[in-house]
């Protein structure tokens, strides 16, 4: 009994926001919207529980400002890069990559790839949660520096995200020596438009 009260205190942020919703799709407020909102939310909690969740292991307030600050940074210089590609005659190359990142907490590999989707003229494609391994699409690159410089850049975000949300083991895996990323046969793929 102890494990289904500690489960459903767990949920109970799930199980309001289902009432709610309940109740907002109805378009009105009642007794009866209320009351048949708990039971479905019971209901679908009960038969169809989520998974737990890692939380984050530690929020460091100055590397999370460094993350943002940067990640809204990236944010406008890539709105322009793309809206000068948009309207610029010509081709342009784009590139399928593939990442190997350092971390393995899902939680993180997650916010990683929200990231770096948010940001336009990249897309997150495919992330390996086994071998943590992420593919991307960049909209445009140049030459194989450019690609190169690109991959570092994806390896500069996971640092960043790491060690805003990341434990102690986390940022140790960043910091340790021979981390860099291993080149892996026939990750890129460029095409020209």
């Amino acid at each position: 009994m102890t494990a289904r009260v500690s489960r459903l205190r767990q949920q109970g942020f799930l199980l309001v926001w289902l009432v709610l919703v309940w109740n907002l799709l109805w378009g009105t407020f009642s007794w009866a919207n209320l009351l048949s909102g708990v039971v479905i939310a019971l209901v679908i909690t009960t038969l169809l529980p989520l998974p737990t969740v890692e939380t984050v292991a530690a929020f460091r307030p100055v590397a999370a400002v460094r993350f943002v600050g940067r990640f809204l940074a990236d944010l406008v210089v890539s709105s322009v890069e793309v809206s000068w590609l948009a309207f610029r005659p010509g081709t342009h190359r784009s590139a399928i990559i593939t990442v190997q990142l350092r971390t393995d907490s899902d939680l993180l590999l997650t916010v990683i790839a929200e990231a770096l989707s948010l940001v336009p003229g990249s897309l997150v494609l495919d992330l390996d949660r086994e071998h943590s391994t992420m593919a991307v699409h960049l909209v445009q690159v140049r030459d194989a520096a450019h690609v190169e410089r690109l991959r570092a850049d994806v390896l500069g975000m996971e640092d960043r995200v790491v060690r805003a949300f990341g434990s102690a083991e986390d940022i140790a895996r960043l910091d340790a020596p021979g981390t860099v990323t291993p080149e892996i046969d026939g990750t890129e793929r460029m095409s020209q438009r």
